[in-house]
């Protein structure tokens, strides 16, 4: 028996599909996986085939139009076009997270291209497919063009292959925007943006924190947050949230130390931290707060807002490091804090709080 690929546009009507697939049994061929992508010209069916070894690429495709099939392609396949569609997507997928610059080796194994290339300059209104042709936007600028000799590029084909190029442009970004900070122990800690992706390692922050560091960070109590409530942290509508991770010195994997909330409403952005306890007092959450005031800056926000109980000295002096005058309002044990980003006259550089 050989293994075959076989490509085919049926009209999408009820019974289509079966009238192809028996004509095909009728040869003797095993139908081993079968794709269908809707296109405007009719739905076109992507075939893994088992045929006996006497059949060769005229009697499948005569087989195919006896079926009703019609602008068919075939091509001999390797074994390893037996690991279905979705499970090559989700490989391809992981070695762009550990390697975003391999896009075009990606694309190329997806599509089966012959051609790959990146042009600096933007896609405009001619992306899209073009027959044997591809072309696709670079999130991170320019484009890739794809080209093969056949079949013709498919809608999903080119749904696919964006999908898998934005997925590289979003791992490059957020390589780009993690930074190693050397804290005054000379500890080193990666810090950046989170995704949806990292709440397990935030649930396990949370887990090691004592109560007491959770009660500080939420104020309503020390049980832990439930998973929905960290999910919207990670990836807020407005604002940003960033976590320091380490790595253990014989490669283990990344741990997650702190995390770090700037959650805008209107013109304001609520500010709160979270330290592992082993790694409090080590000037870890002074070096979170002020990546975090640099971004409400550039962000435009007109102040910072932090909610802190009165007992919580090591918050207060992170945020008297600073250097930047604070309002305070008291409400029994709770403090508001006010930040203002926007000062018009000179700012204090005493560093000390001032209430209004």
């Amino acid at each position: 028996m050989t293994l075959w690929r076989i490509r085919a546009t049926v009209d999408d009507r009820p019974g289509y599909l079966s009238v192809l697939t028996a004509s095909l049994a009728l040869r003797g061929v095993n139908i081993l996986t079968v794709q269908v992508q809707p296109t405007e010209q009719g739905a076109v069916d992507d075939f893994l085939v088992d045929a006996p070894d006497a059949l060769d690429e005229a009697e499948l495709i005569a087989a195919v139009e006896r079926g009703r099939g019609r602008d068919c392609w075939v091509a001999r396949s390797e074994a390893r076009g037996l690991a279905d569609q979705p499970t090559r997507v989700l490989g391809l997928a992981n070695r762009l997270v550990r390697d975003p610059d391999a896009t075009g080796e990606a694309l190329r194994t997806l599509l089966a291209a012959d051609v790959v290339s990146w042009r600096p300059a933007p896609v405009g209104v001619e992306r899209g497919i073009s027959g044997a042709g591809m072309l696709l936007a670079d999130p991170a600028g320019g484009s890739f063009a794809l080209r093969r000799a056949a079949p013709d590029f498919t809608p999903a084909e080119y749904a696919r292959a964006q999908a898998l190029v934005e997925l590289a442009a979003t791992v490059a970004r957020r390589a780009a925007e993690q930074v190693t900070l050397v804290l005054p122990d000379d500890a080193e800690v990666a810090v950046r943006p989170t995704s949806v992706h990292d709440l397990p390692g935030v649930l396990e922050l949370h887990e090691a924190c004592s109560p007491r560091s959770r009660q500080r960070r939420y104020l309503g109590g020390a049980a832990l947050p439930p998973p929905a409530r960290l999910r919207r942290l990670l990836e807020p509508s407005r604002g940003l949230t960033l976590i320091a991770t380490t790595t253990g010195s014989d490669g283990t994997a990344e741990s997650v130390v702190a995390m770090a909330n700037l959650l805008g409403e209107g013109d304001e952005a609520e500010v709160a931290l979270l330290v592992r306890d082993d790694w409090q007092r080590r000037g870890l959450g002074s070096a979170l707060l002020r990546r975090l005031v640099q971004h409400a800056d550039r962000s435009g926000y007109a102040a910072l807002v932090l909610h802190v109980q009165a007992i919580n000295d090591p918050m207060l002096r992170t945020l008297r490091r600073l250097g930047r005058p604070t309002a305070v309002e008291r409400d029994g044990g709770l403090l508001t804090l006010t930040v203002p980003l926007v000062v018009a006259a000179p700012a204090d550089r005493t560093g000390a709080f001032c209430t209004p």
